[in-house]
Parts: C-alpha cells; structure tokens; sequence
C-alpha cells in the first residue's frame, strides 16, 4: 500500500514539473518572438507600436523593454512647453511681482516646491540663486530633501519661501527649519488656503524669532486657473535690531543784532 502510494506521488511531481517546464519555454519563446521580430523596418515599427500603446505602468517584460528612456532634461523640457506649466509659473510671477522683497542679487529658498514652478517664476523674474527642496526631487529645479531637517546652516537665505505648510507632517518644525535658515532682516513668505484672523493667529504662533508684516489676500484670474484660488500671503519677518536714532542736532542760537541809534551822536 504504502509503495502505490509514493509511486503515485511520484507520478503526480513528476506531472507538474513537467507542466512547469513546458510553461517556462513556452513564455521564454513567446515574448522573444513579440519583443525582437525579425527585420529591422518591422522592428521599429513595432517597437513604435508598443511604445505608442503603453500604459503607464509596463505590465509585461516586452512593454518594459520597448520604454525609451528619458533623460530628466528631456522630461522638464517637455513639461514646460505645456500650457498649465506656463499658466502655474505665470501665476506665481504675478504673486511675487507685489511684494517687493526680491532683487536679482536676492537668495531664495523654496520649500516643498514640488515641479518647480516657483522657481521658474523666479529665475523669469532676474533672481539667479534660486534653491529649491521637496521630499521626491524633480531636476533640474528642484533637489531631495527633508523639509523638516534642511541641509543648509543658518541665515543663509534673504527669503524663504513655500505652498507646502498645509501638507507638513509637523507644522512647527517646518516652520522653525524655514525661519532657521533665513538671515535676520530677509523675509519669509508662505502661500496658505486660509488668511482668517484665526487661521493668521495659528500660524503666526509656529514662528518664535519672526514677527507678522502682512497677511493680505491675492485674487487673479490666472491663480485660479491653477487652482491657487484666493491665494492668502503670510509674511513673516525675522527681528531685526532697530535703527540707531538720529544724533542730535545741536543748532547755535545766534542773536540778532540791535540797529544802531545815529540819532544820539
């Protein structure tokens, strides 16, 4: 009994480890006739067919093998002769335009940039130090950092900038790797959904070295094509040690000459 029973268990592995080895050459020839035809004409334009037809995820080994690279320059330059980068980097030119804060001697830091739209904003704008960081990089604008744990030392940066503080993990120490690493006397700018007396209170309390210059409200059409509707900037400044005051004036009091009486002589 027990010998029927290991001869058929036999039979049985030795049945699928055939089916196994059948499937694997199977999809061994199949997807090397489908990924390299014969012919170097036919060849192209299959390659140019499953290029045309990809998902965009490859969902087999063919499809991964007919991806062409792209280089990130290629990518960017691609992205940017699109119209809703143009319209978002318009926008943004239009929000910084106002604040009369920038020069072209100026070092900005943008974080959570995202694309880079801010940047690009900002180097149309004549502002050559531009350093942008976000938690995914997108070359060749914005480079991979933490927000919360900037690499950068301290009061390096005229103005710090950023959308991002409503997607912060921890508010408080977004805001305090911002302010940390803006000079005293620059500026801090932050682009938040809400400019309300309660939601401006909230946010002015993450600062601890800065004080609030403006919260104002910016309407435009072109943010709102970009979904920046109603865009409130929140403008924080370090302290700055106040001005000396003025030397005095010390102003000779001259007295005034009496007229001379010729009458007498």
């Amino acid at each position: 009994m027990d010998r029927n029973v290991r001869r058929l268990l036999n039979r049985v592995s030795l049945a699928f480890a055939t089916i196994a080895t059948v499937s694997l050459l199977h999809l061994y020839y199949h997807n090397s006739l489908s990924c390299a035809p014969s012919g170097g004409a036919a060849y192209g334009r299959h390659r140019q067919a499953l290029t045309l037809t990809l998902s965009p995820f490859p969902k087999t080994s063919c499809d991964f093998a007919a991806r062409d690279h792209i280089t990130p320059e290629k990518r960017f330059a691609k992205l940017r002769s699109s119209r809703a980068w143009r319209r978002r980097v318009d926008a943004f030119a239009a929000l910084f335009r106002p604040l009369g804060l920038l020069s072209n001697a100026s070092h900005v830091l943008c974080v959570s940039a995202g694309a880079g739209h801010e940047v690009a904003a900002l180097q149309e704008s004549g502002v050559a130090e531009v350093t942008a960081v976000d938690l995914v990089d997108f070359p060749p604008l914005v480079s991979r950092s933490d927000p919360h744990n900037l690499p950068f030392f301290d009061s390096v940066f005229d103005l710090g900038f950023s959308a991002g503080l409503a997607g912060a993990l921890f508010p408080t120490r977004f805001v305090t790797e911002l302010e940390r690493t803006v000079r005293r006397g620059g500026a801090t700018v932050l682009a938040v959904d809400r400019c309300f007396p309660k939601e401006v209170d909230e946010i002015r309390a993450l600062f601890r070295r800065s004080s609030l210059l403006e919260a104002m409200r910016y309407h435009s059409k072109k943010v709102r094509s970009v979904r920046l509707q109603c865009t409130n900037m929140l403008l924080c400044a370090p302290f700055s040690p106040p001005p000396p005051p003025p030397p005095p004036l010390f102003l000779e009091k001259v007295r005034p000459k009496l007229p001379i009486n010729t009458s007498l002589s």
